[in-house]
């Protein structure tokens, strides 16, 4: 039995983290949830689940349910309700799927405490890989990632030993203006950005996939979870979402693994690796799909994964900038602040400036994080 604490329950991923727990109530138990302001969706859950802690981390959000809720769940509030839930004993397994760099200290909060770690929150390995992994290894933790490519490479890494690795091969849809050169991205609407041809996914990762600076954190990411140098990870844009990614080794055998554009079966594998569990979902029609196509990303249109998978070469505390520029500049392109390109010009100039710590502490990357935010929104308000 997997004793769950689910930090992001609201979101796309936790919510389909709660229909796989539901598929699986004999293996599954959610103990713990964690959202940030939806209180109804939120008292909805406890209702589902009864777990035994539900975190509100905005404070007038969890006063509004404390106020109407008489149940055995009891409701926590803010950053120190976050962490309890991280760190509750009574679960064993943290699935860690908070949007963006939120997602870093109650991760680290809940591997100090020996809790394995199920990660759909990238932002943690881009913004503090070296302090994370390190963190893993002292506590004797597993990491499974939940992200689909990330899980498929985990899952086709099995295929061979690490030595006769040779590349790992992460896929990309293209996202909705696959084939667009620069100048047609000029006048994209944010309501194009969120029609996304495969996934169904929160507004922030939908225009990061848009933008293709979701795969450079996924580059970055791999990099990390897989002790990967960079030079060996590649991306291929792959329009049918079908192949997930796979690994290429020495002897030019390529092992991938494919399956429906689904979240719930990388999410149900994390949880219940080293096991698979019966099918609870759509299985993959090879008929259906018919053509597979693949061809190279255009990085003169979409600078942003250029821009990323350089910054995690040069490695430091120059990741974290990019991803918080990124995060800063993208909330700014939803508040219809900003343009769509934009978005690559501000992680450019915020980058650039930055000066790289080569070995950050963790207060080395909380300070990035907050300069790099600083100057991103200095650049959003002269645009």
């Amino acid at each position: 039995m997997r004793n769950i604490s689910l930090l992001g329950s609201t979101g796309s991923i936790g919510k389909q983290t709660l229909e796989v727990a539901a598929a699986n109530p004999e293996k599954m138990q959610i103990k713990a949830i964690v959202a940030h302001k939806s209180d109804e969706l939120l008292e909805q859950q406890i209702k589902a689940f009864n777990p035994d802690i539900a975190v509100l981390t905005d404070e007038a959000a969890a006063a509004r349910l404390l106020k109407r809720y008489q149940g055995k769940t009891e409701i926590l509030a803010g950053e120190e309700g976050l962490l309890a839930a991280a760190t509750y004993s009574g679960a064993d397994t943290v699935l860690a799927s908070m949007v963006g760099y939120a997602g870093l200290r109650p991760t680290l909060a809940a591997i100090e405490c020996g809790k394995d770690i199920a990660l759909a929150n990238k932002e943690t390995l881009v913004a503090a890989g070296s302090i994370v992994m390190k963190a893993v290894a002292d506590k004797g933790v597993s990491l499974t990632p939940v992200d689909s490519e990330h899980s498929a490479i985990f899952q086709s890494l099995r295929g061979g030993r690490e030595n006769e690795v040779k590349r790992l091969i992460i896929t990309a849809s293209g996202g909705p203006f696959r084939g667009y050169k620069r100048s047609q991205l000029e006048s994209v609407t944010l309501a194009q950005c969120l029609k996304h041809p495969n996934w169904s996914m929160g507004k922030k990762i939908t225009v990061d996939s848009s933008t293709l600076a979701n795969k450079g954190l996924e580059v970055i990411e791999a990099h990390w979870l897989f002790n990967m140098p960079y030079e060996k990870i590649s991306v291929v844009v792959h329009p049918q979402s079908v192949v997930h990614s796979a690994v290429e080794f020495c002897d030019g055998s390529v092992i991938a693994q494919l399956g429906e554009p689904d979240m719930r079966l990388p999410i149900q594998y994390a949880l219940s690796y080293p096991e698979r569990y019966d099918c609870a979902f759509e299985q993959l029609d090879f008929m259906k799909h018919g053509t597979l196509t693949f061809e190279e990303p255009d990085t003169e249109a979409f600078p942003s994964l250029k821009i990323a998978v350089e910054c995690g070469k040069a490695g430091g505390t120059l990741p974290c900038a990019f991803n918080a520029a990124n995060e800063e500049a993208v909330y700014a392109f939803l508040d219809d602040k900003i343009k769509y390109l934009d978005i690559p010009y501000i992680t450019a100039k915020v980058t650039e400036a930055h000066k790289c710590i080569a070995q950050p502490t963790i207060e080395d990357i909380e300070r990035t994080d907050s300069e790099a935010r600083t100057m991103a929104n200095e650049l959003i308000a002269k645009l």
